[in-house]
């Protein structure tokens, strides 16, 4: 999210969609925003739903009078609950009113299902974000923590493995629908990564960066009980990352609630971070809730130390969603 003060700009709303011209209208105002602030104003699931025929979104374009694209937020309205939206406005345009216009209209079209509540994310936590959303009324409810290793000085723990538990490479074509079944029971409570679908781990798919060699299942008899998902990221592409540095994340780990407590989510970490290593990066980087005090220590003690810190605004007195 980004910030601003002064006479508001024009905005339109989009269900479904954006044609080829405004998605990357959008990823442009994107770009210029990070080259500008230092950190992506967008997550990748907003990119990603940028023409995604089933995302669960409304897309608010806000335009100056010779119709260039000076703001834009994403609402995701897929629950009955909340909105959660994510807010870019154009460095040359900020201070003149277009974050409030946008902020506005997004608090307009979640009140238009009674009981729904908005929340706003903040990438980076940067003051013109903290001043937008003290000017909209909305508080601090949720912190993701961005942590990370460095992988010579902090080598990873061996992986021990449960009984009976092996471990194979995610096979595309074949193991989707199992792969999102336990991500959707081992993300429950998420309000993110449990609502992946279909369309979203496709879309993933099909972006320069998967490669199902770092994408490892864990099974017992053929029954998926885990996995863990790497990504990464091209050089000087990665947060804090320099032009010819390439960064690995921990991208998902997930372990079936039937499969908890048996140290396989450790495991898992382990061998996600050996994977990073093998391919030759010193960086990994991973995403955690701030409120998952147990995960939080957990990768302290293998070296991960705080990077940075993503911010959920929302209304007062309003509880934060559970983390991951």
């Amino acid at each position: 999210m980004t910030s601003d003060t002064d006479a508001p700009a024009r905005v339109t709303a989009v269900a479904g969609p954006l044609d080829p011209a405004a998605a990357e209208a959008v990823r442009e105002l994107h770009r210029a925003s990070a080259a500008a602030d230092g950190v992506a104003p967008l997550s990748e699931q907003p990119l990603l739903w940028l023409t995604e025929p089933e995302a669960p979104v409304v897309h608010l374009l806000a335009r100056t009078g010779d119709d260039a694209l000076v703001g834009y937020a994403q609402l995701d309205v897929g629950t009955t609950t909340r909105v959660s939206a994510e807010v870019v406005v154009h460095p040359a345009h900020r201070r003149r009113g277009v974050a409030a216009t946008l902020l506005a209209r997004a608090q307009e079209e979640t009140a238009a299902v009674p009981g729904r509540r908005l929340s706003v994310w903040a990438h980076g936590d940067v003051p013109a974000a903290r001043a937008a959303a003290r000017a909209a009324g909305l508080v601090v409810v949720r912190e993701l923590l961005r942590m990370r290793v460095d992988l010579e000085a902090h080598p990873p723990a061996d992986a021990v493995l449960p009984p009976g538990v092996t471990v194979r490479t995610f096979v595309p074509g074949q193991d989707e629908e199992a792969w999102r079944r336990v991500n959707a029971r081992a993300f429950a409570h998420h309000p993110e990564q449990g609502r992946m679908t279909s369309a979203d781990l496709r879309a993933r798919e099909a972006e320069p960066w998967f490669d199902p060699a770092g994408f490892l299942l864990a099974e017992r008899e053929g029954q998926l009980l885990g996995s863990v998902w790497t990504k990464v990221h091209p050089r000087g592409e990665a947060p804090d990352a320099g032009p010819e540095e390439e960064v690995g994340e921990i991208y998902v780990v997930g372990v079936d609630p039937d499969a908890q407590g048996l140290g396989l989510g450790r495991a898992l970490t382990a061998l996600g971070l050996a994977h990073l290593r093998d391919r030759g990066l010193r960086t990994a980087i991973l995403y955690t809730g701030a409120e998952n005090t147990v995960a939080v220590h957990t990768y302290e003690r293998a070296g991960f130390t705080r990077a940075a810190v993503d911010v959920m605004y929302g209304p007062p007195g309003q509880a934060a969603p559970a983390g991951g």
